[in-house]
């Protein structure tokens, strides 16, 4: 089982005390985000998580507690984006993060920490000029400590069109993304780094650009030491190559309300939902009621051909990532 923390909110940034007092009762329910009465009920125990994958823009509450981890397999999405407080007004300042950044990989090696530069958009303060400086200046600082940059374009859904106003954002047609990723491209290959985009319909391959997952099978092979059989996570839209997963976050919790954020609807609804935290919780924002339909969910380890195995199997034992 791949337990993703958490597509729907910056767990490790505001809500870390929560998640390791659910790692030491080796339980967390989960709320159905349409309808609040149907729990999931999802074992945290090692021997039942296959890996996690974290989602964050900002680690840093965790990193001095990455040994209660010990016994789990696990990977970070670390999001680090050039934009100001008009645009992520709840982040630290970036020259903190790239620190942060810095010691993460150094903790966990440079396979485990994904660097996404996403979404990516235009705006007459955030132009091809500024991503060309911007995106060179991050290359630079974090090629040493990762292997894969993720980018992706931002999407205009209805419920963020009043936070993004003030942005001014330009539309991006197909012609400004192929520009966009032709630079991209052009500066990563500087620093051997390997480019994917995330949930996109546009082919990017011609710029040295593959589609690619962010919670992803050759990753988690190379994590687990082994070949997977999974498939890919229904759950997601179409254009999302993620394999399957369970997530453990709820929406309208991520305090750092950035403007583009398709998993808030706005600062007040955030804001209220925060306040109900409680980290000893069994989930993350508010208690059960107990008029909830609560659903243990089936525990299905990941099959796994490990390395000895290769004799028996023709599994090449030496695994490549890229």
């Amino acid at each position: 089982m791949i337990v993703s923390v958490s597509r729907r909110t910056d767990i490790p940034a505001f809500y870390s005390d929560w998640f390791f007092n659910r790692l030491k009762e080796g339980v967390v329910h989960s709320v159905n985000p349409f309808n609040r009465r149907q729990i999931g009920e999802i074992s945290l125990r090692p021997e039942d998580v296959d890996c996690f994958v974290f989602w964050t823009k900002n680690p840093a509450p965790m990193l001095d507690r990455l040994d209660l981890l010990a016994g789990y397999n696990y990977y970070f999405q670390f999001t680090l984006t050039p934009y100001g407080r008009d645009a992520e007004p709840g982040l630290p300042d970036k020259r903190e993060l790239l620190e942060v950044f810095r010691r993460l990989s150094a903790k966990l090696g440079r396979d485990r920490v994904v660097w996404r530069y996403d979404p990516v958009f235009l705006s007459g303060k955030y132009d091809m000029d500024f991503h060309a400086v911007a995106f060179r200046q991050l290359a630079e600082s974090l090629h040493e400590y990762t292997d894969l940059c993720v980018i992706s374009f931002v999407d205009l859904y209805a419920k963020i069109s009043r936070n993004i106003r003030t942005l001014a954002l330009f539309p991006l047609d197909e012609l400004k993304m192929r520009q966009m990723a032709a630079m991209f491209s052009s500066i990563a290959a500087e620093y051997n780094l390997t480019l994917e985009s995330c949930s996109e319909k546009i082919d990017l391959s011609d710029c040295g650009i593959r589609h690619g997952q962010c919670i992803d099978k050759r990753r988690l092979e190379k994590i687990l030491g082994g070949r997977i059989d999974i498939g890919k996570d229904t759950n997601q839209r179409q254009e999302c190559g993620c394999v399957q997963s369970v997530d453990i976050g709820q929406y309208n919790t991520c305090r750092h309300l950035c403007a583009y954020c398709y998993a808030n609807f706005n600062a007040k609804m955030v804001e209220a939902c925060a306040a109900m935290h409680n980290p000893r919780s069994t989930i993350l924002s508010g208690e059960l009621r107990g008029d909830e339909k609560i659903n243990r969910r089936k525990v299905e380890h990941l099959k796994i051909v490990k390395d000895a195995d290769e004799k028996n199997t023709g599994y090449p034992g030496q695994l490549s990532l890229f």
